[in-house]
């Protein structure tokens, strides 16, 4: 069922008045600044200013909160003014920034001007609250100040972009940035390094070195996708980390992407690093005729792609320049789509599950940048919106947000403590089967154009990986855990019995370690759970006198007098049902 996207406008309203205010409290500060804009966003506001004497500090923003309070309880009102295109350009002809944006404007056009109290004015559409007492019981708290070049353009001025939180209340703003604390304890960057799961080299910013343990959780990543895809009906293909400049073009890659490619030249011919690999699929079901009896075709690739992102929004595991896509490309007759696309939502639903994510479904339609007809659209946007329907999903619509080929479902995971990431899609495109000449042979033995879903479950899976670290804060579920068990001794005495416990531990296919140092069993206790260690087999004396173990886990688990046996069948019963 189609739901409407919730959007608080009294909130986003405030929002936008705390963006004059702080705008104003800057001025007041700093005379100097030159203002450029200042739109409200998801939990507060920010403002672009340009103030080159002076880079504003954190030890500056309880200066700048002060002000703002004052202007808050001052109960300042905000008056609009409508003007000519001529008196507005008059009224900031000091600002290059106000008039680069008022002289794209119609000359004709009527242009609003909102007043904070009787001596601060911006150029603004509104709306604004009555007055700013109005927002006496808000929550609100500087939090950073960022670099931003002037419109997002690289050639422009960098300018100083000051990000305000407001939330209705301060218990909420307080409830925020205990989640923030909370987020920061997770963050896949400090996890990473401090349990050797990757790492991030001066050498390669943005392609990430897996070490060890993190290897452990993406091959079991891995094997864990070909299992479920292989029951699904997959087969699996991998295609080229580089093809020529000529694909890209018949793919459309080439005109709306390129900036985002690496490129390159090979005996005088153009090639690109493949930032996706739908391309590559295609020429696989290229490489051989289809009949109407082959569809649907499920082609998988877990394929190595590269883009270029900017260096600022680059992140840990979140956003990097080269990741394994978890693609799959399926070749299909029209009347196969609705099945299809059911079978792969049922898919994506069966992999969150294990991990216990929640998630959220929105169908993103055609985008401005788009090529193909507008039937092949709509048919494609219908499609889509008829298999949800029919499944009983709820789904939000996001305008335009489709990609260049198609319309697509996105899945949005909900992690441990309530934060969304965009991971899985399904794409479906009527453009690319055109634009390579496709065909199968039909039942009336006529060729005909097949029709494509492109998807993703992981997405990205590196980036599944540290939503993945962060979801479980460090503390993945044995099955994936880089180390299940270890074995702590108490006293050397017990050296040998432990060793033969290890020993049994690694027969049975379990990743364990043995800790016999000579100290203290509380120090190498502490140790072990600093790494997030599943569990823990403590063993003494009284464990080597009755032939048992005892054990502790992460959820406070604690027990003695246990059979290793016993204990080894529950930890293969724990592995195989990838109990969370």
């Amino acid at each position: 069922m189609k739901l409407e996207k919730h959007v608080d406008k009294e909130l986003e309203i405030a929002r936008h008045s705390f963006a004059h205010i702080l705008a104003k409290a800057i001025c007041e500060l700093y005379p100097e600044t030159k203002l450029t804009i200042g739109p409200a966003i998801e939990d507060g506001c920010y403002y672009d200013i340009d103030l080159p004497t002076n880079r504003i500090t954190p030890d500056e923003y309880s200066e700048i909160e002060k002000i703002m309070t004052e202007i808050i309880n001052k109960g300042e009102k905000f008056t609009k003014v409508v003007v000519s295109k001529s008196k507005a350009l008059d009224m900031f002809k000091h600002n290059e920034y106000k008039t680069e944006i008022i002289d794209e404007l119609p000359y004709n056009e009527d242009i609003s001007i909102y007043f904070t109290g009787d001596d601060f004015f911006d150029l603004c559409r509104g709306p604004h609250v009555e007055s700013t007492n109005k927002l006496q019981n808000y929550g609100f708290k500087i939090h950073s100040v960022n670099g931003a070049y002037w419109r997002g353009n690289e050639k422009n001025k960098m300018l100083q972009r000051v990000y305000l939180y407001v939330f209705k209340t301060k218990k909420e703003l307080a409830e925020h940035m205990q989640l923030l604390e909370e987020a920061k304890k997770r963050d896949n960057r400090k996890l990473g390094k401090e349990l050797g799961l990757f790492m991030i080299s001066p050498e390669g910013p943005g392609f990430p070195f897996y070490l060890p343990n993190g290897m452990v959780v993406r091959n079991e990543l891995i094997d864990f996708w070909h299992q479920i895809h292989r029951e699904a009906g997959y087969q699996e293909v991998l295609t080229p980390i580089m093809l020529s400049r000529h694909l890209w073009e018949t793919s459309g890659h080439w005109d709306h992407y390129k900036d985002n490619m690496y490129t390159t030249k090979i005996d005088d011919t153009d090639f690109a690093i493949k930032p996706m690999n739908c391309p590559g699929g295609i020429l696989v079901y290229k490489n051989s005729p289809h009949s109407y009896r082959d569809l649907p075709l499920r082609i998988g690739e877990l394929g190595l792609v590269h883009r270029h992102e900017k260096s600022g929004e680059l992140g840990g595991m979140m956003r990097v320049r080269c990741f394994t896509q978890d693609d799959a490309h399926i070749f299909m007759t029209p009347s196969q789509i609705k099945d299809e696309i059911k079978n792969v939502v049922a898919l994506i639903d069966k992999v969150y599950s294990v991990f216990n994510l929640d998630y959220e479904i929105e169908l993103s339609t055609r985008p401005e940048n788009s090529m193909g007809s507008d039937e092949d659209w709509e048919l494609a946007t219908n499609a889509l919106v008829e298999a949800l329907d029919e499944l009983g999903r709820d789904y939000i619509v996001n305008e335009g947000d489709g990609a260049f080929y198609g319309p697509k479902i996105d899945f949005h995971l909900k992690d441990a403590i309530g934060r969304t990431w965009q991971c899985g899609t399904i794409q479906l495109d009527f453009q690319l089967p055109q634009r390579f000449e496709l065909e199968y042979v039909g039942e009336d033995g006529e060729k005909h154009r097949p029709v494509m879903i492109h998807r993703v479950i992981y997405g990205a899976l590196d980036r599944f990986f540290g939503i993945l670290i962060e979801h479980f804060a460090g503390a993945f579920p044995l099955w994936l855990a880089p180390e299940q068990v270890r074995v702590l001794t108490l006293t050397e005495r017990n050296n040998e019995y432990a060793n033969n416990i290890y020993n049994q531990l690694k027969e049975n296919g379990l990743r364990a370690t043995l800790d016999d140092r000579n100290e203290k069993i509380g120090y190498k206790i502490r140790e072990a759970m600093s790494l997030k260690i599943p569990y823990l087999i403590i063993v003494g004396d009284e464990e080597e006198k009755t032939n048992t173990i005892s054990i502790r886990g992460r959820g406070y688990e604690n027990k003695s007098g246990l059979k290793l046996a016993d204990f080894v069948e529950r930890l293969k019963k724990e592995i195989k049902t990838k109990k969370i």
